[in-house]
């Protein structure tokens, strides 16, 4: 099940498309959180990734691939973000949802 994450966002690298939740993340994590991760992943700011990810992330960018984000909400919750490679959607999601 998807719900509609509806952030506000300011000045992106990418188009995010349509913002999703699984219902697992949108029980755990913090809308707070949520938001504020989902407007750094649209600014290149992949969050907790490895460097080659980073990497990776950035040549996505250019080459029409699909984006991987990692964070952490404040009280230490991991969750990714991805944004698909033809920028239709952006799911924020666990671990366990992936």
């Amino acid at each position: 099940m998807e719900t509609q994450c509806t952030a506000m966002l300011e000045i992106r690298k990418f188009e995010l498309g349509r913002v999703v939740i699984t219902s697992a993340a949108l029980a755990t994590l913090p809308t707070e959180d949520v938001e504020s991760a989902v407007r750094k992943h649209a600014n290149g700011d992949w969050g907790e990734i490895e460097d080659e990810d980073q990497e990776a992330n950035e040549h996505a960018l250019l080459a029409g691939l699909r984006l991987f984000s990692a964070y952490r909400t404040e009280c230490g919750i991991r969750f990714y973000i991805i944004t698909e490679w033809d920028r239709s959607v952006t799911t924020v999601l666990l671990p366990e949802d992936y």
